[in-house]
């Protein structure tokens, strides 16, 4: 591509002078190489680009199908890049400050009953070293909530046997503390002292997940794991699920949001919220299974009785 420069530039700076995290500065790179790919296309320098460009790309983006929710997320790395451009004095202003975000609805995440997380993690066959790593790997996330990049990075070094805590490397390199229970001490226990050391040998690494050829493991293959257990369990769920599914069972629980915030690394309560919303949704269908009161229908019309 024309501007490869450019966009490394453009990510090194993400990352070094704006200080965000990989993950972001990967996502706003691939929006932007789009954009780029799409200017090139229509033969339009990055120099003349202007808030026409930008719609005209944007509406483009919708025309092909693609979420309302994503093309929010390409303007957030438009405009990223856009103040990248007048810093470097390509652009006279920012353009993309000129385009509105599209509203986007928020949708409630997908939950698992514990019955169903119980019936994933019982279903991986752990005669193998890495059915080892794959129980163990699935059951941290799900009773420690981690992302999948974090417990990807998750690093010997983080794990406290003693205290039983994890300390995990979040969004934006922050760290935080989260304590795991029996069953991820078990597996652990089971993973780094006999499994690992039949995959890893005598070579060092410092990542606690690795794949079979000893080298940290992936995001994507953990992704390809998960759906190849799910599909003999006849669930259609991803990884992600059992994080929703972690913060929801414990405020079924008793949890308060506070703590529950800490333990999933938000920077805003607004984004815990959510799952307050999740549990309210499940009550109302309890309600409405095992609530019916006789002589009424479910749409509250009355039923006339012979």
């Amino acid at each position: 591509m024309k501007y490869d420069g450019l966009l490394r530039e453009f990510y090194s700076e993400m990352l070094f002078i704006e200080n965000s995290g990989e993950l972001t500065a990967q996502t706003y790179g691939f929006s932007v190489k789009e954009f780029l790919l799409y200017a090139e296309s229509q033969g339009i320098p990055i120099e003349s680009c202007d808030t026409r460009t930008l719609l005209y790309y944007l509406a483009e983006r919708k025309s092909r199908g693609v979420a309302d929710l994503t093309v929010a997320k390409d303007l957030s790395a438009l405009r990223a890049f856009g103040a990248f451009l007048r810093r470097k004095n390509i652009w006279a202003e920012n353009y993309a400050l000129e385009m509105d975000r599209p509203k986007t609805s928020r949708l409630l995440p997908k939950v698992l009953e514990v019955e169903q997380v119980d019936g994933i993690l019982d279903s991986i066959n752990v005669s193998t070293p890495l059915g080892i790593r794959d129980r163990c790997l699935f059951e941290l996330i799900y009773s420690c909530g981690l992302r999948i990049s974090e417990a990807c990075s998750l690093c010997i070094s983080g794990i406290h046997f003693k205290e039983r805590i994890l300390v995990v490397r979040g969004k934006g390199d922050k760290e935080r503390i989260v304590p795991f229970g029996d069953a991820a001490f078990e597996w652990l226990e089971k993973w780094l002292y006999k499994a690992r050391p039949e995959i890893v040998g005598s070579r060092i690494c410092d990542e606690v997940f690795v794949n079979a050829r000893g080298n940290p493991i992936s995001r994507k293959g953990v992704w390809k794991n998960f759906k190849a257990i799910c599909a003999r369990t006849g669930l259609d769920v991803k990884v992600h699920t059992l994080r929703h599914s972690f913060a929801t069972h414990l405020l079924q629980g008793g949890a308060d949001l506070r703590s529950v915030q800490e333990l999933l690394g938000h920077s805003d309560l607004s984004t815990t919220q959510i799952y307050t919303h999740v549990d309210d949704e499940m009550l109302k269908d309890f309600h409405q299974e095992y609530f019916r009161r006789p002589g009424y229908r479910d749409n509250n019309e009355e039923i006339k009785n012979d």
